[in-house]
């Protein structure tokens, strides 16, 4: 009985740990679901973009525009901002959006996702994870600027399968664009024209002097 009574708490403190391990997974999770890829894009290497991307436009509207954006923080939410598509997959922008109700049902669906994963972590662990992972329509300046960075992976996204011919993407571009003008960041408008056409180029182009 003893032994039975430790196998069954071994495997509930696995359970408690398991977080990681599916953090890993985020590498099977593809974007794009309804659009022909010339590459396969999966949930993994978005967030390290937007990681990267979100530091850059938080740099920027610190340096040239006098914000006072925490761009470590911004980093951090960035790398876990699609953590529920572990579970749920990614929802395409279109179904997501469709109407309100779709966006309050999408609303509930991520918020029991994130809850699922916060049980595979220790409770001394959780609280921190779970401000990171908060839905991304808290207004902070943080979690805008990582809306914006998101729209930003995106639109390259966009640039690079029409690049390749694949013009499944052209309307999607448009949208994108549009979507990331509205927002006025000054850090976003700066990038759309110092930043993103060279990466339309080839990097023989690109390391051009």
């Amino acid at each position: 009985m003893r032994l039975l009574l430790l196998s069954l708490q071994k495997g509930k403190d696995a359970m408690k740990n398991a977080f990681y391990g599916a953090l890993m997974r985020m590498k099977y999770i593809p974007r794009w679901v309804l659009m022909r890829n010339t590459r396969q894009e999966n949930i993994c290497e978005h967030s390290y973009d937007a990681a990267v991307l979100v530091h850059a436009l938080a740099l920027l509207e610190n340096t040239r525009f006098g914000g006072r954006i925490d761009a470590e923080k911004c980093v951090m939410i960035a790398l876990y901002h699609d953590l529920p598509e572990i579970l749920t997959g990614d929802m395409p922008t279109p179904v997501k959006y469709v109407d309100e109700t779709m966006r309050d049902a999408y609303r509930q669906v991520e918020s029991g996702a994130i809850g699922q994963l916060l049980q595979l972590l220790p409770d001394d662990l959780r609280a921190p994870y779970a401000a990171l992972m908060q839905p991304s329509d808290d207004l902070s300046a943080e979690k805008r600027m990582v809306k914006a960075a998101d729209k930003l992976s995106a639109l390259i996204k966009c640039e690079e399968e029409l690049k390749q011919g694949n013009t499944e993407f052209q309307s999607a571009r448009a949208s994108t664009e549009k979507a990331l003008r509205e927002m006025h960041i000054q850090a976003v408008d700066c990038f759309l024209e110092e930043f993103l056409p060279p990466c339309r180029m080839t990097l023989d182009e690109q390391q051009k002097p």
